[in-house]
């Protein structure tokens, strides 16, 4: 049985076919340090090789899903001595820049919800997730140009393919805020409901997700994510290998069967 972790300031729950991961520091909007970001990294990879494990929840506690990256823990941390010169891109590419591509790319669905603030970093999670379901008011920022720094994590990559180069301008250069409402209608988040209701619409498409034919799923996240990059031929080819895979699953089998009989699947995920 695949072990998941806690650590300071990430809560970890595996629960039936659902692997729960819910930021827990609302007294810093839930901003996210080096120990949580590992954290977050380490249980999404021991979900990918988890076949008992067919979904995920990200999630924050309290009032706010994530304030972004906590910068200022980490210069505090190093106190008065001066970082060595390159510190900044030896470590990004081990923790944001690590961590978000994963959640693009591991065929473990991941649902985010999203309250209150998602800046920076939280931001681009609540993108890279398979589905987002944010509360109407949330508020949703790209803080790097009201604070003196260029973006990371992946903002530069994934905005410009969700929203237009544009758009992309006005969030990373005029640091435009916009509410979960908006970011819905531009096509950033799944969806977006009143607060009353958020629970209910994340939970709902757990269960979808987590009932689903899960290699199917899986390999057709696969596919999305792979044609941000193929030709049409090298997609066509990967189609054709994730078909062959796919076709091979007990779901496969059971989805044909209840076509015959008239029924509902009863996927297994195997």
């Amino acid at each position: 049985m695949t072990r998941y972790v806690s650590v300071d300031g990430l809560r970890v729950e595996a629960s039936g076919s659902v692997l729960r991961l819910q930021l827990d520091r609302p007294d810093k909007r839930n901003a996210v340090d080096d120990e949580m970001m590992r954290g977050l990294i380490d249980n999404i990879e021991a979900a990918s090789t988890d076949d008992s494990v067919r979904a995920i929840v990200l999630r924050g506690s309290g009032e706010h899903f994530c304030g972004g990256a906590d910068i200022v823990a980490r210069n505090a941390a190093s106190g008065e001595q001066r970082p060595r010169v390159g510190s900044i891109q030896r470590r990004v590419p081990t923790l944001a820049h690590r961590l978000v591509p994963l959640v693009c790319s591991v065929q473990t669905p991941i649902v985010c919800r999203v309250q209150g603030w998602a800046a920076g970093i939280g931001f681009q999670l609540a993108v890279a997730a398979d589905f987002t379901i944010a509360a109407s008011d949330a508020t949703f920022w790209e803080p790097f140009s009201q604070r003196g720094f260029t973006p990371d994590s992946g903002a530069t990559w994934l905005l410009p393919r969700r929203v237009g180069a544009v758009r992309a301008r006005e969030l990373l250069l005029l640091g435009r805020r916009l509410t979960g409402r908006e970011a819905a209608d531009w096509g950033l988040v799944h969806r977006a409901v009143d607060a009353g209701k958020l629970d209910g619409e994340c939970e709902s498409i757990v269960a979808q997700l987590a009932g689903g034919p899960t290699v199917a799923l899986g390999l057709t996240k696969w596919l999305l994510h792979a044609a941000e990059s193929e030709t049409l031929d090298e997609q066509l080819h990967n189609e054709a290998l994730a078909l062959e895979l796919s076709s091979r699953s007990d779901d496969f089998r059971e989805g044909l069967k209840a076509f015959r009989e008239k029924r509902d699947p009863d996927f297994t995920g195997r």
